[in-house]
């Protein structure tokens, strides 16, 4: 069994709905076509930038995203969509998905308030299991993100790992795991996608 297939087996025995697309333009034909007339909104995610997801569904939907709108109006009417589409900072082949936030508004979204959640990752996210996942989250993700929006930590001005600073612009605040699809949510969907994307 693949490192994919053992992935997806154990995020459906944790209550997600998991798939596998060769690529990411696969992946978004199949969210258009399962997405329309809907709110939508986006967390922030090069993995998500990356594939066009906001320009594709805005076509048959109302989307919104802090990355592409005025802040404060995108967050509160994100918050309020009845879907939420982000990635994911790491996903354990066991089947726990990690994020890392500073803000909280993408990881709120993937906990309460929503009907459907899409996580959309590449397969450079999966690690073996929960403790290399966090690891990952951590050390690699995290700290490419602190470097990407220049932030003065340790791990943008040193070497690439997490050195739990307490430097006021530190981006990873909160931690939240998830181990199984949240009861109020209707569908946690994560599409796992061949390529290598995001952080």
């Amino acid at each position: 069994m693949s490192n994919i297939e053992k992935t997806i087996k154990n995020l459906n025995g944790r209550g997600f709905d998991a798939r596998y697309f060769p690529s990411g333009k696969e992946a978004v034909d199949y969210l258009a076509s399962q997405l329309s007339g809907k709110t939508i909104g986006f967390g922030g995610s090069k993995t998500v930038e990356s594939l066009g997801l906001f320009e594709r569904l805005g076509d048959k939907n109302r989307v919104y995203w802090h990355w592409k709108q005025e802040r404060d109006e995108a967050h509160r009417n994100a918050s309020e969509a009845e879907v939420y589409i982000t990635s994911a900072n790491a996903v354990a082949e066991t089947g726990e998905i990690i994020n890392i936030d500073a803000t909280g508004n993408r990881v709120a979204s993937t906990l309460f308030g929503k009907s459907q959640v899409y996580i959309i990752i590449g397969i450079n996210k999966i690690a073996e299991d929960y403790d290399k996942a966090l690891w990952r989250a951590r050390n690699i993700a995290a700290p490419l993100n602190a470097r990407r929006f220049n932030k003065n930590t340790p791990c943008v001005k040193g070497e690439l790992r997490c050195y739990d600073c307490s430097s006021p612009e530190r981006i990873c605040k909160g931690l939240v795991v998830l181990w199984g699809k949240m009861n109020s949510m209707d569908k946690v969907e994560v599409i796992i996608i061949g390529e290598e994307l995001g952080f």
